[in-house]
């Protein structure tokens, strides 16, 4: 199962008022697992940076002004996202944003069930606790040292092992059925066992290793349990 885990940063909070996506990063799980494939672009959005917003994640005017617009980067966004579930904290506010953009360039959105929000998932499982991004980092004794400001990218691969924790650990499925390679279909797994080698391993002994162990066994009595092995296996 391939999944996305992502984060948005914008010039605000409403899209239809004219605030803007300003940066995006994401990070690909596979069975729940990091591959160490990521995406992170930023984005010029055309408008001046309100200072509030400026606050939260250090992203200005002049740096973003040689930046991409969305209308150049939409097409290997949604490539790199496909149709992989999209792992998103207050996931209703980034998919706010992304099907704004999307819709201004008259691409189909993102359906609104792809997505999975891990701030419900928080507040679900420790009701009345908080559930920031940072309280979840403490709960979970995840190291966020290096959030000093928010920034997409940072932020998807913090969430991405928070998400880890959230569903159970960094291998939740371990003893869950996997899926038949060639249907897609969930089997059973059952307990495996070795099969019998083709050619026996070489010995490693010398000679005379070999007879110091057969002249130690003949001190041991007259029926050891290393006699009877040696006797089955020469």
């Amino acid at each position: 199962m391939r999944e996305i885990v992502l984060d948005t940063e914008t010039t605000g909070f409403e899209p239809d008022q004219g605030d803007r996506i300003v940066e995006i990063g994401a990070v690909e799980l596979l069975n729940h697992m990091p591959t160490g494939r990521t995406y992170h672009q930023y984005i010029n959005p055309q408008r001046a940076m309100p200072e509030d917003a400026f606050k939260v994640h250090g992203l200005g005017d002049d740096f973003l002004r040689d930046k991409p617009l969305f209308a150049e980067i939409a097409q290997a966004f949604l490539s790199f996202v496909g149709d992989a579930r999209l792992v998103i904290h207050n996931a209703a506010f980034d998919m706010k944003f992304l099907n704004a953009e999307l819709r201004w360039l008259n691409l189909p959105a993102l359906p609104w069930d792809q997505a999975i929000d891990t701030l419900a998932i928080a507040r679900k499982k420790f009701p009345g606790s908080p559930a920031s991004l940072d309280a979840l980092c403490r709960r979970f004794n995840i190291d966020n040292a290096a959030r000093t400001l928010h920034g997409a990218l940072l932020d998807s691969e913090i969430l991405a092992e928070v998400y880890l924790e959230l569903i159970g650990g960094r291998q939740p499925d371990l003893v869950l059925s996997a899926e038949d390679s060639k249907t897609g279909a969930a089997r059973p797994q059952t307990a495996w066992r070795p099969g019998p080698r083709l050619h026996p391993l070489r010995p490693r002994l010398t000679a005379a290793e070999i007879e110091a162990h057969r002249a130690f066994i003949s001190t041991l009595g007259d029926a050891p349990l290393w006699k009877k092995l040696w006797q089955e296996q020469n």
